[in-house]
């Protein structure tokens, strides 16, 4: 019987005997952190279990090392080490429980190892295509057949020690210029030999190590091959002969899994993982080409988050398997929610790079609107019951609707009081934002959620303190956002100055010609948005650099589309008065006038502790949430929302 929601997508297919539930996989996704000798700790386990809990078919753990002179850096499991096999085991299990199968990712970092995880006790040995000096300056040694014979028999080593521990696939990886890939690649491997030159000579390694792991592991293990259907960088490969290593692959791996990409190109980096500038399910095409070269089931991956877009997928036949990683953090049920017809209570990735920030420099699982990510382990048995309470939450961000909403389900009588005609805060900037929708959709969950939770919402309400007191809560949370900061220029009370809520219309209440006062992550994210619609914009700075507080791969993608907008961006430049003619800037060389019809205010939000202090002891305990406390990003109103309902 066929799933009355995702036919297609809720299908199970059974490859070489192991049947898979549904056809969204999890990709592989490294862990931030390990146990000093590189193993899996508790709340990694917790983490993963969490995304087989929600639905998913399987869920692969990214980067697992299969030889120590193959590492990175140290986030990697180190597949080597037989004292890995308890923490393997203890994941494939909890994989199990969840009939989700457990997928391990078996990788070698080639030229680019070493660089990050060597002790300084001299230069560590790297291993590559070619003799050459790697982008860190280290020496990469070219691999002598013997090591070539070695590091395919590390592969092998691995994938039986993966077998061991009761782990269903092990996905080869092949691309994003990672050994294999770099193998493969007509601009990282520049051999004479016969491990390079023509294709099938850059194809020999990958399907020696392919050829090592069946007979080590024999027909009971599936393998999942992945590949960069083109290397999207000047000179490497591209989709013709992505297609002709497909081809070559077909019928030697049981999956074949089309990305995008080379990770050391920054321009590429964000293709690989699409950025929100970019269309959703933009590398789904690679899938779709090579799909008709083949006869192995194909995957698609790379920022894919809409059940409907995933049904088409399988249904119109350009992949047979959808995978997902970045969705699976933000909101880990999707598959469970989408197949029991619950689709418009799916949070989705709204592709802002929070969690690839936290990964790479706080060593954390982070999410902008999933508060449990990374405490799954404590969030595992759920929280201590509590005494019915009533609470008024004041405000109705994001951070006021999440606290309200968990405050709810947990049993508590809420009434939520927004002084606007609308939920959402800030957030209700991007609701006419192309890029920006997967926001904006956060905002229409957490409303559909505040309904289903019973939460008392009243709009178009200003509450005073008084008010707040007199409405006799037990709990009151505030949670009144942050308030714009205004410069105290000349003229910068003129008509032809607006805020932010210019933007709360279909059409932006502004001229042809838009000066931007502020250039940091929303002045930059703003100027984006009105070239898009052909607005004439520049953006001044008073920092020597634009959006400093963006995270930089965020930074890096909207680097690109700037490079090829019509944007002018004044850094180190300094708003001196507002005139009917534009703004007067002062600079580094002199007074300028930049003309404008319209000078749009993004200088940055400040706190309003006066006003929030006024609702200290309007009940017994009195909460402070998000913006209110101190000026943050949604994941900082979002996750102080969850906790604080937490601690009535």
């Amino acid at each position: 019987m066929k799933n009355q929601y995702y036919p297609n997508l809720a299908s199970p297919i059974t490859i070489r005997g192991l049947t898979f539930k549904n056809r969204i996989f999890g990709a592989p996704m490294s862990n931030p952190e390990l146990d000093p000798d590189c193993h899996m700790r508790k709340e990694d386990l917790a983490f993963h279990e969490n995304r087989a809990r929600g639905g998913l078919a399987t869920v692969a753990i990214g980067l697992g090392i299969v030889d120590p002179v193959g590492r990175v850096h140290t986030k990697e499991v180190t597949l080597y080490d037989v004292m890995s096999l308890p923490s393997l085991k203890e994941y494939a299990n909890a994989m199990h429980r969840h009939n989700c199968m457990a997928v391990m990712e078996l990788a070698h970092g080639g030229k680019y190892a070493g660089a990050r995880s060597h002790d300084g006790a001299g230069d560590p040995l790297v291993l590559g295509p070619d003799d050459e000096i790697n982008p860190d300056g280290l020496r990469v040694t070219a691999m002598s057949e013997e090591e070539i014979e070695r590091v395919s028999n590390c592969y092998a080593d691995a994938a039986v020690l993966c077998q061991k521990a009761g782990i269903d696939m092990v996905l080869v990886h092949g691309g994003h210029g990672w050994l294999l890939g770099q193998f493969m690649s007509p601009t990282m491997n520049h051999r004479t030999d016969r491990w390079g030159g023509s294709l099938e000579n850059r194809m020999r390694f990958p399907l020696l190590v392919l050829e090592k792991i069946r007979k080590a592991c024999g027909e009971r293990m599936l393998i999942e091959y992945r590949m960069s259907g083109s290397e999207i960088i000047k000179g490497g490969y591209g989709i013709e002969e992505g297609i002709e290593m497909a081809r070559m692959l077909d019928g030697k791996v049981d999956i074949i899994h089309v990305s995008a990409g080379v990770h050391e190109d920054q321009d590429a980096f964000v293709v690989t993982h699409p950025s929100m500038f970019m269309e959703h399910g933009c590398n789904v095409y690679l899938a779709a080409e090579i799909k008709k070269h083949v006869n192995t089931p194909v995957a698609t991956v790379g920022g894919l988050n809409d059940p409907d877009m995933m049904e088409e997928i399988i249904a119109s036949g350009k992949a047979d398997i959808v995978e997902i990683a970045r969705q699976s953090i933000c909101d880990p049920y999707f598959p469970e929610k989408a197949f029991s017809g619950r689709k418009d209570d799916i949070t989705k990735c709204c592709r802002c790079f929070t969690c690839f920030y936290n990964y790479l420099t706080n060593r954390t699982f982070c999410c902008a609107f999933n508060p449990v990510v990374g405490n799954e382990l404590e969030n595992k048995s759920g929280f201590p019951q509590t005494t019915s309470k009533k609470v008024l939450v004041v405000g109705g961000g994001v951070g006021g609707m999440e606290a309200a909403i968990t405050a709810a389900e947990r049993g508590h009588r809420v009434t939520l009081i927004e002084k606007n005609n609308r939920l959402g805060g800030q957030l209700l900037s991007e609701r006419y934002i192309p890029f920006k929708q997967d926001m904006y959709h956060f905002v229409k969950v957490l409303e559909g959620r505040l309904e289903a939770s019973g939460v008392e919402v009243r709009l178009n309400t200003e509450v005073t303190a008084e008010e707040a007191a007199a409405f006799q809560a037990d709990v009151v949370m505030v949670a009144t956002g942050a308030r714009p900061v205004i410069p105290p220029i000349e003229g910068i009370d003129r008509p032809n100055v607006v805020g932010l809520d210019a933007l709360h219309h279909e059409v932006p209440q502004t001229g042809q010609k838009v000066v931007i006062l502020g250039g940091g992550l929303v002045g930059s994210e703003v100027a984006i948005y009105l070239d898009g619609l052909g607005k004439d914009v520049t953006v001044v700075e008073m920092k020597n650099d634009w959006a400093s507080d963006a995270y930089f791969m965020h930074k890096n993608a909207m680097d690109i589309y700037i490079r090829d907008s019509r944007i002018r961006i004044y850094t180190d430049t300094k708003a001196k008065a507002v005139t009917e003619k534009g703004l007067v800037c002062t600079t580094r060389d002199g007074e300028i006038l930049l003309e404008a019809d319209t000078v749009l205010l993004a200088a940055g939000m400040k706190a309003d502790p006066e006003f929030v202090h006024r609702f200290d002891y309007t009940a017994d305990r009195v909460f402070q949430i998000g913006d209110c406390i101190r000026p943050g990003r949604v994941v900082d109103a979002v996750t102080t929302g969850y906790y604080r309902a937490l601690d009535i």
